[in-house]
């Protein structure tokens, strides 16, 4: 059978979702508890990876155990968040259909950005804390996050060996709230630091410092080089990921 679990994580004391060989990651912790409460290796595939320091309050995962006593474990989900670290959360563990698949059943994944203005020592490690004296101007950011649903290749915002490059832009929107900057973003996919780069870069454009005759040459120019900085990590969180009706098994 297999089944999917609901994840929320607080990113900052692991490398990103993906297990490594040498630091500690998401994946491989989940993995280490699963296994020994179920007395059996298992291995789970995450709908999508998260960097270092990122944050997930909805990430899914699936994996496959093929003896249904697990459905006898009335207290599965307890007992799992008993051997978790306090940083990592199981919301809810529950059978799919066999054709399902956490990364590619997905349709969208959505993400936020969360920038303090101002010093805030609240939101140290879950915001990107601005500074600067410069002012960013709401209206231009959002003009800038209108153009980002003109275009398709993503190229000039991923880091290093985007071999495919086309991702589709659902929403993008900037807000504030008590004094905290939010950027809030939809796709069917990214790539690799794709939504930092876009943020550092549309910050450049909110403070000035381009205009958007710069920003949409960027997309044309296809060179990282040309986009603006990579906002820190430990403003982002992945908050919901869409699949289509109905997964359920039961």
């Amino acid at each position: 059978m297999k089944f999917f679990l609901e994840i929320t994580y607080h990113g900052a004391s692991f490398y990103g979702w993906q297990i490594q060989k040498k630091n500690i990651s998401v994946q491989e912790t989940i993995e280490n508890c699963l296994s020994f409460l179920l007395k059996k290796s298992i291995k789970i595939i995450g709908a999508g990876r998260t960097d270092t320091g990122v944050h997930a309050i909805q990430m899914f995962a699936h994996f496959d155990f093929y003896e249904k006593t697990i459905l006898l474990y009335r207290n599965i989900l307890f007992k799992l968040n008993s051997f978790l670290p306090l940083n990592i959360k199981i919301i809810n563990i529950f059978p799919v259909k066999k054709t399902i698949h956490a990364r590619f059943t997905a349709i969208s994944r959505v993400y936020e950005y969360r920038i303090s203005l101002g010093k805030n020592p609240f939101y140290l490690d879950r915001s990107w804390q601005w500074l600067s004296k410069k002012k960013i101007k709401l209206n231009t950011l959002n003009k800038g996050a209108k153009i980002l649903k003109r275009y398709k290749n993503y190229i000039s915002f991923c880091k290093t060996n985007c071999n495919y490059n086309i991702c589709h832009i659902y929403n993008a929107k900037w807000y504030i709230k008590n004094k905290i900057l939010y950027f809030n973003i939809e796709a069917n996919r990214y790539l690799r630091n794709m939504i930092r780069s876009i943020v550092g870069t549309i910050i450049e454009l909110g403070i000035g410092k381009i205009t958007i005759k710069d920003f949409i040459n960027i997309f044309y120019a296809k060179d990282r080089n040309l986009a603006g900085i990579s906002a820190p990590a430990k403003g982002l969180f992945l908050t919901k990921i869409n699949y289509p009706l109905n997964i359920n098994l039961i």
